[in-house]
């Protein structure tokens, strides 16, 4: 078990791999275009795979109940992927709509003072939009990761250990990817990012893949598998709305064309090795 571990953690590791982009400096606003759309580009695989394997129990629980088995249980499968997406998707848009307002209803007294309401919102509203929007693809991510790491858990637990090393190995090289999506908005800004800051992005979004491995050699349950993946795709949709706003804000539509495309392709690539070594 101390192996398997430490090979979930091993796959969630690489995500730091591409995280000291975002302290890319004179960055032109060509290749911040570029590199916004490359993320957009990464997270929208992400959305269809996570889409694609959430929605597999569901399926499987309708082809069940139409052979003759239990619509109760599809039933609660359709409902705990929905709400979940719901939860996912919705829950970002009303916590960044409150941010929002109270950073308009913040006053501050004058320079160098902290206004106490802008205290009390905590850390997440003092930062930076670019920070902010970084930080909810790591969120996004994490809980995708999570479902990575579930799978491993599942896997060793049911004895399958070369499958849970190949799933640790494709896993590891798809989560190198997902770094350069998360600090996407961050690269070539004056502010750059402090190394605290992305270590901490990196651990929200590569950490649960050893949170997830660890659930998973514990108990096996389908419904919470459903639920993190749509949990996943709701918080990746979110963001790529915000990265298309970005991009739109940036301009240069030829390099958002090709980032996106690149991104895509980076997420193929990746998922093409998992099946090539049938995981």
């Amino acid at each position: 078990m101390g192996e398997i571990l430490a090979l979930g953690a091993i796959a969630g590791f690489t995500v730091f791999l591409g995280l000291p982009l975002g302290r890319l400096r004179g960055a032109s606003n060509r290749m911040r275009s570029l590199l916004n759309a490359g993320a957009t580009g990464i997270l929208l695989f992400l959305f269809w795979d996570v889409l694609a394997k959430g929605i597999e129990p569901v399926e499987a629980a309708l082809a069940e109940a139409k052979g003759g088995g239990a619509w109760l249980h599809f039933g609660w499968l359709a409902v705990v992927f929905a709400v979940s997406l719901t939860v996912g998707l919705m829950s970002l848009v009303y916590y960044d709509l409150w941010l929002a307002r109270r950073a308009r209803a913040t006053v501050r007294f004058g320079p160098g003072a902290a206004d106490v309401r802008e205290l009390r919102t905590g850390p997440i509203a003092r930062l930076r939009p670019a920070e902010r929007l970084a930080f909810f693809i790591a969120l996004g991510i994490g809980f995708h990761n999570l479902s990575e790491g579930l799978a491993i858990g599942q896997s060793a637990a049911g004895g399958q250990l070369r499958l849970a090393l190949v799933l640790v190995i494709g896993f590891a090289l798809h989560n190198a990817t997902e770094g350069f999506g998360i600090v996407g908005p961050l690269a070539g800004e004056t502010h750059l990012p402090s190394w605290r800051f992305l270590g901490a992005l990196g651990l929200i979004a590569g950490g649960p893949t050893f949170v997830g491995t660890i659930i998973g050699q514990s108990f096996q349950n389908e419904s919470v598998f459903a639920a993190f993946l749509a949990l996943a795709a709701g918080s990746i949709l979110y963001v790529v709305i915000e990265l298309l706003a970005v991009a739109r804000k940036l301009g240069h539509k030829d390099m958002t064309t090709w980032g996106i495309l690149a991104g895509l392709l980076l997420g193929f690539a990746t998922d093409f090795v998992l099946t090539a070594v049938g995981a």
